[in-house]
C-alpha cells in the first residue's frame, strides 16, 4: 500500500480525475449565457455605449455542483477576463453572501472583493457608492454573489425589496452597469421572485435532481467514463442499474455529491491497488463511511433495502446497541 501511495504516476492520475469536469446541461447553459453576455458586453464598451444588463442565476440543492460549475466557469475564461491583481483590472469579483445579509454586511463584502478595504464605519448606501465606484474603476464587468439564498433569510419583505433594488441599480448604472452572476440553494428563488422587473433581465438555470429511474444510464455511463480516464478496470457489479440505484441514492440525487462519490471510491482503489487497481462496490461502501460513520446496515452500498437510507445522516448508528462497521 505505501509504494502504491508514493507512486507518482498513481498520484498524477489521482490529481488528474480530481480536476476532470464532466460538463452537464445546466453547465452548458451558464457557459452559453455567460459567454452571450460577456460578447454584447465587450461589443457595448468598443461603441461606446451603455446598456442596461442580464444577469445569471444558478440554482441547485446542496451537492448538485453549483461551486464546481463556477470553477470551471472562471478557469475556461481566465484567458478572456482580465485580472491585473488587487490594484488593477478586475473584469470579475466574486463573494460570498454574508450571514445575516444585511444591506450593510453584503455591501461590505462587495467592497472587500473590490479590493477596496473598508477602515470606518459607514452607511449602507455609501458603502453601495463606494462599491460602484470601484466597479467603474477597476473596470469590473460582472460580480458573483455566492450562497445567494441567503439574501432572502430571515428579511422582511421590506428589506429583500431594499437588496432588490439595490441589485438592479448596479446592473442600471448609467456610469458603469455590472453584470451579477447568482449562485445558491432553491431559497434564491425568492430574490428573483420578488420582482417581476428582475425576473425578466434573469437568465435562470436550474440544475436538477437526477431521476431515480431515468438517470441509471447517465450514471453508469459517468462512472464507465472516469474508469477510462483513470485507467483502472471497473468491475461488473458496478455495470448494473442496481449499482446505479444505490450510488443515486447515497449522493441523494445530486449529480455534484454523485462524481465526488465516483472520484473518491477511484482514490481508494488507485491508493490501495496502484497501476493495478480495480474499482469495486467495496470502495464506494468505504467512501460512504468515511463521510458519514455509518454502520454496515445503513450503508447504501450493503444494505438490502437501501432507500430507506437517509443519505444526509452522519453517525447513523441505527439504535442505541454496540454494533460497528469496520471499514
Amino acid at each position: 500500500m505505501t509504494m502504491s501511495k508514493s507512486n507518482p504516476e498513481v498520484r498524477n492520475i489521482i490529481q488528474d480525475i480530481r480536476s476532470a469536469y464532466v460538463p452537464t446541461m445546466a453547465y452548458d447553459r451558464l457557459d452559453d449565457y455567460f459567454d452571450q453576455l460577456l460578447e454584447q458586453r465587450r461589443a457595448d464598451l468598443a461603441e461606446g455605449v451603455i446598456t442596461d444588463l442580464r444577469s445569471i442565476a444558478l440554482v441547485g440543492g446542496s451537492g448538485a455542483g453549483k461551486t464546481t460549475a463556477m470553477h470551471e466557469l472562471r478557469r475556461r475564461y481566465r484567458n478572456r477576463l482580465v485580472c491585473d491583481g488587487p490594484d488593477g483590472v478586475n473584469e470579475m469579483v466574486g463573494l460570498k453572501v454574508p450571514s445575516p445579509a444585511t444591506m450593510k454586511f453584503v455591501a461590505t463584502a462587495a467592497l472587500h472583493a473590490a479590493g477596496y478595504p473598508l477602515v470606518r464605519d459607514r452607511s449602507a448606501a455609501v458603502i453601495w457608492g463606494l462599491v460602484k465606484q470601484q466597479f467603474k474603476l477597476r473596470k469590473t464587468l460582472f460580480m458573483h454573489m455566492d450562497e445567494a439564498q441567503d439574501l432572502a433569510q430571515h428579511q422582511t419583505d421590506k428589506e429583500r425589496q431594499a437588496i432588490v433594488n439595490t441589485l438592479k441599480s448596479l446592473m442600471e448604472n448609467s456610469q458603469w452597469p455590472v453584470g451579477l452572476v447568482l449562485t445558491g440553494m432553491p431559497g434564491l428563488k425568492a430574490i428573483i421572485n420578488q420582482d417581476a422587473q428582475l425576473a425578466r433581465r434573469i437568465y435562470s438555470i436550474e440544475i436538477e435532481r437526477l431521476s431515480q429511474y431515468a438517470g441509471q444510464d447517465q450514471v453508469l455511463g459517468l462512472v464507465a467514463r472516469y474508469c477510462d480516464r483513470a485507467k483502472v478496470r471497473c468491475d461488473e457489479d458496478l455495470r448494473t442499474t442496481e449499482f446505479a440505484s444505490r450510488l443515486m441514492h447515497a449522493a441523494d440525487y445530486e449529480f455534484g455529491l454523485l462524481a465526488q462519490f465516483i472520484v473518491e471510491a477511484l482514490t481508494r482503489a488507485l491508493r490501495s491497488d496502484g497501476l493495478e487497481a480495480s474499482l469495486s462496490k467495496r470502495h464506494f461502501a468505504e467512501v460512504y463511511f468515511m463521510r458519514t460513520a455509518a454502520i454496515q446496515g445503513l450503508n447504501p452500498f450493503l444494505a438490502e433495502d437501501f432507500t430507506r437510507i437517509d443519505p444526509r445522516q452522519c453517525f447513523d448508528d441505527g439504535s442505541d446497541d454496540e454494533r460497528h462497521w469496520n471499514a
